[in-house]
């Protein structure tokens, strides 16, 4: 990612250009993982931290210190993501969108960008920290907890991630979002009801990778690579989801993963898959076979898994989008 570019600092400003830079830049990972939840999208995400950056350069010089930098800093990132919410439709995964299809039925047209949730490196919002802060970032940037806030109303969303993510008391909530410590409480209450309501029909019940995970996912990359179905589906929970946005099918029996592998997508076959993180999950840059032989490009996947096994795995498939932001490279490396 460039290097910001601010504009100079207002007249009062006392801090050299550098270290004000060097200031902003040590609050970027966890302002990043706000707004994404808040956004739902990684690339919106970043363009809302460097406009609360550029922000807070033209107004430096206006600010008195009556609070924290750091509380400073979220309450004009809050605003930047409320503005850029507005009437937006909310972003989803294919499971909120519809039922679970077969493998029968057609891909079909594929939904705009700002239809779906997307995928975001770890890197760019876990920052580092104490142990049990960095376990709590990961768990709430996964791709089932970001789609569920977006259920809720944007000023709910943010009360509800300053207060249960980011472990703000109210009267700080209230003080940052122009509201009472009341009416705070009452918008968490309300929002604690609706993601129950939400998660209730789609639990995420994922828990820290282990040294059994990494056998499980050293297995799964086996048998992908393979595409051996029996012993792919073998490393799947029987209700697993199967899903690959921008397209709406998605599949939920191990009987309609392995006909659409070996129908529709037999072309993924001889695929090779490379490593990473998205989302505080594993995750991997798939490639596939192309006309001439070659590896390109074809899908992220990012894997959930829940008790010893894979719960779900979604395939995010603009490649082009996603691998740069994940630091893949166009062709397969061995």
């Amino acid at each position: 990612m460039t290097q910001t570019t601010f504009p100079p600092a207002g007249p009062a400003a006392t801090t050299s250009p550098a270290d004000l830079t060097a200031t902003l830049e040590q609050y970027r990972a966890e302002l990043t993982g706000y707004c994404y939840r808040m956004l739902g999208s990684a690339f919106e995400a970043e363009d809302a931290v460097q406009d609360t950056f550029v922000r807070a350069w033209r107004a430096m010089d206006r600010f008195e210190g009556r609070s924290a930098l750091r509380s400073w800093l979220y309450r004009i990132a809050t605003n930047v993501c409320l503005d850029m919410l507005g009437s937006k439709q909310r972003r989803a995964r294919p499971m909120d969108l519809n039922p679970a299809l077969t493998a029968d039925h057609p891909l079909g047209t594929p939904l705009p960008e700002a239809a779906w949730i997307e995928p975001v490196p770890d890197a760019r919002v876990v920052p580092d920290g104490d142990p049990a802060d960095v376990a709590l970032a990961r768990e709430s940037v996964r791709l089932a907890f970001v789609a569920a806030l977006q259920h809720l109303p944007p000023r709910q969303r943010a009360v509800l991630i300053l207060r249960e993510v980011l472990r703000w008391r109210a009267s700080e909530v209230a003080e940052l979002l122009d509201m009472t410590v009341a009416s705070v409480n009452s918008a968490l209450q309300r929002a604690r009801a609706t993601l129950a309501k939400v998660q209730a029909d789609d639990p995420d019940d994922a828990t820290p990778i282990g040294p059994d995970d990494e056998a499980l996912l050293r297995r799964y990359v086996d048998a992908f690579e393979r595409y051996d179905m029996d012993s792919l589906t073998s490393l799947l929970r029987e209700d697993a989801k199967w899903n690959m946005p921008p397209y709406e099918l998605w599949l939920r029996t191990h009987e309609d993963i392995v006909k659409w592998c070996l129908g529709p997508g037999i072309g993924c076959q001889g695929s090779r898959l490379v490593p990473t993180f998205a989302n505080g999950s594993p995750a991997f840059g798939q490639y596939k076979p192309g006309p001439n032989g070659e590896l390109l490009p074809w899908s992220l996947q990012v894997l959930e898994l829940s008790d010893g096994r894979i719960s779900g795995i979604t395939f995010f498939l603009d490649t082009q989008k996603f691998f740069p932001l994940f630091g893949l490279p166009p062709r397969f490396e061995a």
